[in-house]
């Protein structure tokens, strides 16, 4: 089954949905300046195991990718999911400094 994967910036998240338009699951984000979190990926239970999850990661990081955005994957979902997907390394912050 394929998934239409929309960025709904209005409300902070990718939606996916079904061919017939059901709504499948969604990946929430939060964005400040160049940097883009994302924080929450929720599937619908009906659709869970079908690559929805999947579809949501790869279009939000390819967003990050267009938009030239340097990614924090708040969400384990999405941490997960970038481990397994090493072409988007160079878009992650896997460090941070603490600002005394």
């Amino acid at each position: 089954m394929e998934f239409a994967v929309t960025d709904v910036p209005e409300k902070g998240r990718f939606e996916a949905r079904d061919e017939s338009g059901a709504p499948a699951g969604v990946l929430t984000y939060q964005v400040t300046g160049p940097i883009v979190v994302y924080t929450h990926t929720e599937v619908d239970p009906a659709f869970e195991r079908q690559g929805v999850g999947s579809a949501l990661a790869r279009a939000a990081m390819d967003d990050a990718r267009a938009k030239a955005r340097t990614v924090v994957p708040m969400c384990p979902f999405v941490a997960e999911w970038l481990d397994k997907h090493p072409e988007y390394e160079s878009l992650v912050a896997r460090t941070t400094r603490r600002v005394k």
